[in-house]
């Protein structure tokens, strides 16, 4: 069953007459995006730091944003992990997610760092994908500066930013030159083609809807052959083996749920350390949503402590 409290949150949205973002420009859809987080988003979390910081990257500066979890001194080295936004290579940002980067930094004692790609339809692929990657060198580049450990290096995401982390955990393991401790891919968009039957099932109804999905879709990618890609569509890669361990979290009544399930099976094939759970009751976005869905909150607790495990000393 859909969870009743994901129940009551789609039906508000229709009393309210929130518009699809399918019909919105990106600048409006934008900008209903950031402010649904006064509804839906638990309030802030206290950090023992934020700081803004720019990373260099291929096409000029990429503005990140530095965690340290409460309670951390500054001389402490943490394991950090390199967090990228959801919101289909199209909308999100570093507010939209501040809060369940906090969370995940407070409760997994990680240093967070989350990175503010450039986005479609202003930039288009690969454009997300050459800014994480640059984002993320430069994060183990700097390590010392930030305090943090460059050995204990994760990438996450949520949906596009899940997408981008698990392109990131392959092109690191191709150049050999960025090692990778851990993946957290929350929803992750991981085949372009759009064919897997949750698309269908779950198409209408539940928020992300597949017209959404397209809108999203022709903002980032220009032509069809880039759908075959595997910096756009990670599942069709060619080889996944020797990756670095990770969660893949899925939501029951989400459009994306049966990809993110046969990633999660493709890494395993591969002999990748793997663990994968389904919220079965929940909608695509829900993690955010820790103000109006419990289970929201622990998502976010179990994404947290799966960190901290995987990036102990």
């Amino acid at each position: 069953m859909l969870h009743p409290q994901a129940k009551a949150f789609i039906d508000l949205l229709e009393q309210r007459g929130v518009p699809p973002t399918h019909t919105l420009t990106p600048a409006d859809a934008r900008k209903f995006y950031r402010e649904r987080r006064a509804v839906t988003q638990p309030d802030p979390g206290e950090m023992a730091e934020v700081r803004e910081l720019q990373a260099d990257g291929l096409h000029g500066p990429i503005p990140m944003r530095l965690y340290r979890p409460l309670g951390s001194v500054a001389a402490s080295v943490l394991p950090v992990l390199v967090y990228y936004h959801g919101g289909g290579w199209t909308i999100g940002d570093l507010d939209t997610h501040d809060t369940l980067c906090r969370e995940l930094c407070n409760l997994s004692g990680c240093a967070v760092v989350a990175v503010d790609y450039r986005m479609g339809p202003e930039h288009r692929f690969p454009a997300a994908v050459d800014d994480v990657l640059a984002a993320t060198r430069w994060v183990r580049r700097e390590a010392a500066a930030l305090g943090v450990d460059p050995a204990r290096l994760a990438v996450g995401g949520d949906s596009a930013g899940g997408n981008l982390a698990a392109v990131v955990a392959i092109a690191a393991r191709d150049a050999g030159d960025l090692p990778i401790a851990y993946q957290l891919l929350i929803y992750p968009a991981t085949d372009m083609r759009r064919v897997h039957p949750s698309h269908t099932t779950n198409g209408q109804g539940y928020v992300l809807t597949s017209d959404t999905i397209r809108y999203f879709h022709d903002q980032y990618i220009t032509d069809a052959a880039h759908d075959l890609d595997w910096r756009a569509s990670p599942l069709l890669h060619e080889d996944l083996a020797g990756l670095p361990p990770a969660l893949v979290l899925t939501a029951g009544y989400d459009p994306l749920r049966d990809e993110g399930l046969d990633y999660a099976r493709a890494l395993t094939a591969a002999g990748n350390r793997t663990s994968y759970v389904c919220f079965e009751r929940q909608i695509h976005g829900f993690i955010t949503m820790g103000r109006l869905l419990d289970e929201a909150n622990a998502a976010v607790s179990m994404c947290a402590a799966e960190l901290r495990r995987a990036l102990e000393p």
